[in-house]
């Protein structure tokens, strides 16, 4: 994780684009979105299908490199990264945690815990030591011989944050954390997620439900590849009524039109 001290912005996207051919068909994923993201920010990135929602979470995640644009994480230009660049900067400044969890069946939760050490630059030095001490962050110090079976969905989910944040990421991830999980563990796992920001991590959610949006500072909201609003959650019920406000500015359009003809 970079130094806190550094005032540069932890994120910062400037006119990145992303274009998708498949057959015939140009897709334009992003269309010169800019963010920027402060260090330790808890922001929620919200949209519809076909929003750019998933592409822009694939690329702060450097899984996938834009088609135009700079995107600067910790002011170095991961844009222009080679394979091997990007894999160490996914292994140790990026913490990810999914929807699925993504945790391997046979492994206990310690072993998977683990995992990310195994890449990491002398990764093996203390690795138990550090995983158990990330499980015990989470709250799983007495669950580290079961393996995932053995474990309800929320302590699975705490078993894959507690992977996302063994490297000390300058990112914590979440593509939709909470998907596979009913409202009480939802509950436990977004107050985890509040803990750790806290503690001064920051944290990125990608999910399409306010009520997870709502636990965060800020919510980014995107629409055809562009952030259509960038608001603190307080300001930002507008968002959550969106459809209802442009059916209505649709229908004052269409009388106002009736009335000039």
């Amino acid at each position: 994780m970079a130094d806190a001290s550094d005032n540069r912005p932890l994120i910062q996207a400037v006119g990145l684009t992303k274009i998708y051919r498949v057959g015939v068909e140009t897709i334009h994923a992003l269309r010169g979105l800019d963010l920027t993201i402060e260090r330790n920010e808890m922001v929620a990135i919200m949209g519809s299908s076909g929003s750019g929602k998933s592409t822009l979470m694939n690329m702060l995640g450097c899984l996938d490199r834009p088609t135009g644009g700079t995107y600067l994480l910790n002011g170095r230009d991961v844009s222009r990264m080679n394979a091997k660049e990007l894999a160490q900067v996914r292994n140790e400044e990026i913490g990810f945690v999914f929807q699925s969890f993504e945790l391997l069946p046979r492994q206990t939760a310690l072993e998977n815990v683990e995992l990310p050490l195994i890449y990491a630059s002398g990764g093996w030095r203390g690795r138990r030591q550090r995983a158990l001490a990330a499980l015990e962050r989470v709250g799983l110090a007495k669950r580290v011989d079961h393996r995932p079976n053995q474990l309800s969905g929320g302590q699975r989910q705490r078993v894959a944050i507690a992977r996302a944040i063994l490297n000390k990421p300058s990112i914590l991830l979440a593509d939709e954390p909470t998907g596979n999980l009913d409202s009480a563990t939802t509950t436990e796992i977004l107050a985890l997620f509040r803990q750790l920001h806290a503690e001064g991590q920051t944290v990125i959610i990608v999910t399409h439900e306010d009520e997870v949006a709502a636990h965060c500072q800020r919510v980014v909201r995107l629409r055809d590849g562009r952030v259509l609003s960038d608001l603190p959650t307080a300001k930002d019920i507008a968002g959550r009524h969106l459809p209802m406000i442009e059916a209505a500015a649709a229908a004052a359009a269409t009388t106002a039109g009736k009335a000039g003809a």
